[in-house]
């Protein structure tokens, strides 16, 4: 399959954030996409680099404004399309989403971020409840998508309760980047180990990974630090982790990438973790610390 990723650097101006991301989506599709794949919370920049009361104006309902927008996108490209949004559930109740929208136009499932992140300029439980639709794969006419988002893809649960229901790959919308404080070896270990343990996920679970961030600087506009240095390296890993594909930590991207999705069948024969889990032995996992 044809996998589409769009790496954007976003700006202030949300109708100029959509417009282009809606002409990537176009000339993607007319590239021969089959499924094509936007970085998390696209539409706007990434405001959770502050807690402000305001911004939850920048949420919306599902259906909404956005999943109309980018259903017609769908429909007219005939493309599926994995979409990241702020959703306003009910007053004072937000969630962090990723959408698909199938290739009619009409929304084929929705995931909720179960893992809120809290931390410096990532200031996320301010503003997203946790998910609560829990790990279930979103079935669409290109196969079963196991869509996650962003700091869903540091856990091996996640990725692995997808696997269990059947996901033919593992997607994660992202927005993830640099502190500026730290030093280029750290900064580096950090990109390095984002992409090692999502390439870990591919391995364990012999399924492709398809992990699409931003890309660029956003600055603070609270000041309180300096912002961030979104660093792109967008990629797509096959079941054996191998990198099919990486983009620029630097660079917007708009990059097909061929996906064998039978190739994960003849990986879990090889090397079949499923068959050997000792599923009589984890319960603790589900303890927080300890046994």
């Amino acid at each position: 399959m044809k996998i589409g990723i769009i790496q954007q650097h976003n700006t202030a101006d949300k109708s100029d954030n959509m417009k282009r991301l809606a002409e990537k989506v176009s000339d993607l599709a007319q590239k021969g996409a089959k499924l094509i794949v936007l970085q998390e919370l696209h539409n706007t920049l990434y405001f959770c680099q502050e807690e402000k009361v305001d911004n939850f104006d920048l949420a919306e309902p599902i259906p909404g404004p956005s999943t109309a927008f980018f259903g017609q996108l769908a429909k007219d490209n005939g493309v599926v399309i994995v979409i990241s949004l702020f959703e306003r559930r009910a007053p004072g109740l937000y969630h962090n989403t990723a959408v698909v929208m199938e290739a009619d136009g009409t929304i084929a499932g929705t995931y909720r971020k179960m893992h809120i992140p809290d931390d410096p300029a990532y200031y996320e439980k301010f503003y997203f409840t946790p998910g609560d639709l829990g790990f279930r794969p979103i079935q669409t006419s290109v196969g079963l998508l196991g869509v996650l988002v962003c700091w869903d893809q540091w856990y091996p649960e996640a990725a692995r309760l997808m696997a269990m229901q059947g996901a033919d790959l593992l997607i994660y919308p992202t927005a993830i980047g640099y502190e500026s404080s730290d030093t280029k070896e750290e900064q580096e270990r950090q990109r390095e180990a984002w992409t090692i343990v999502q390439r870990g996920h591919a391995v364990a679970n012999g399924l492709p990974v398809v992990a699409v961030n931003r890309v660029g600087y956003e600055p603070d506009p609270s000041g309180l630090t300096h912002g961030i240095q979104f660093w792109g390296s967008s990629f797509v890993a096959g079941p054996q982790g191998e990198l099919l594909y990486r983009a620029s930590n630097q660079e917007e991207e708009n990059q097909i990438v061929d996906v064998d999705l039978h190739h994960s069948e003849q990986v879990r024969r090889w090397w079949p973790f499923f068959r050997d889990r000792r599923i009589d032995a984890y319960d603790d996992i589900t303890k927080r610390f300890g046994i």
